[in-house]
């Protein structure tokens, strides 16, 4: 069974959240052992931030996409002549 994509994308968002969470806990919280450690926890953080704003962009241009779609029913009055 297929999963929706926009579910999909919402999933990985959570996800990376979470992940950026915990590699900020560590190197705030003092668990980096060396520079080498802390520039690779570094670079994760920032290919999650890339990722994150990636999926932030696309779920904002789907639901303003999704505010523009619709029915329109025009229900002026016109007067015959």
């Amino acid at each position: 069974m297929a999963q929706d994509p926009l579910q999909i994308l919402y999933k990985v968002k959570k996800n990376t959240e979470a992940r950026l969470q915990q590699l900020a806990m560590s190197v705030t919280s003092g668990n980096v052992d060396n520079f080498e450690q802390y520039k690779y926890i570094i670079g994760q953080i920032n290919a999650f931030e890339l990722v994150r704003q990636d999926i932030s962009n696309l779920l904002t241009a789907k639901e303003q996409k999704d505010e523009h779609t619709g029915t329109v029913i025009d229900i002026g009055r016109h007067t015959k002549t």
